[in-house]
């Protein structure tokens, strides 16, 4: 997610090369992430005394795992210091990690969380933001810079980002499984492999657009596509008998439930 983000910013021009540091956790990493960028951006290990000129900059990314987050610790040079209105912004893309958590490792920083999703790997994503306290509306504003280039940001309550994230982030996997089983479907039916794909495929995404552009309610799709005695409604019986709209509803709930306990670790 750090890379698509740098990706964005740089193709819009809002940092240069030249004026990023990335930070990584393991040596084998740096060639790997340096082939990806401009030669003009440097990326060193995180035991490499380079690293720690990061803490002097205005802006961090925070993109790791939540549990190596304990390896990380705020170095801020002691000849350099921050009023109120100074503090550095640390933006954090860790699932389940609250600000108060962010807030007590970094007291240094003005911290926002930000939980975005896969899609905006093809500038089509959703983006969280939670912002912390002493957040002033120029940093604020800086934030939405970085992720509206591929996303639609959504300013959110911390209480909220949960259920965002369980719906949004983990959304696309249960999507991808529905266009897989619906995929297998059309195969067992007699259609080719990639055939099968490709309708599934353009089936969801128009389906989309048709919910969107004329915002549809989805009981509202769901009348008009299944007319009385037919196929669709033949069909849809036989997704409420096996419990598929329960299913998914409990899958968005212990998927929220799975980031509040992250959060308490």
């Amino acid at each position: 997610m750090a890379q698509l983000i740098l990706h964005s910013l740089f193709e819009q021009n809002q940092y240069k090369p030249e004026e990023v540091l990335g930070i990584v956790g393991q040596p084998k990493s740096i060639d790997r992430v340096v082939n990806q960028f401009p030669a003009e951006l440097s990326v060193v290990h995180s035991n490499d005394l380079k690293a720690n000129n990061a803490w002097d900059s205005p802006v961090k990314l925070l993109a790791i795992k939540p549990q190596n987050l304990h390896q990380i610790t705020e170095k801020i040079s002691s000849d350099r210091t921050f009023s109120q209105d100074e503090k550095p912004l640390l933006i954090s893309v860790l699932a389940g990690v609250k600000l108060a958590k962010l807030q007590i490792l970094f007291p240094s920083h003005v911290c926002v969380r930000a939980v975005p999703n896969a899609p905006a790997i093809v500038g089509a994503g959703l983006t969280g933001l939670a912002w912390g306290d002493g957040i002033s509306i120029e940093q604020k504003l800086l934030v939405e810079r970085i992720f509206n280039p591929t996303s639609e940001v959504f300013q959110l309550p911390e209480d909220q980002l949960d259920a965002f994230l369980a719906l949004t982030s983990s959304g696309p996997a249960y999507l991808a499984l529905i266009a897989e089983s619906l995929a297998d479907g059309a195969v067992a039916v007699g259609l080719p492999r990639n055939l099968a794909t490709k309708l599934t495929n353009l089936t969801l995404e128009g389906t989309s657009l048709l919910l969107k552009q004329k915002d549809l309610h989805p009981g509202e799709l769901k009348d008009m596509v299944a007319s009385p005695a037919g196929t669709t409604i033949r069909a849809l019986r036989h997704l409420e008998e096996q419990g598929v709209r329960s299913a998914l509803i409990e899958a968005v709930v212990l998927a929220a439930k799975k980031s509040r306990e992250l959060s308490e670790n």
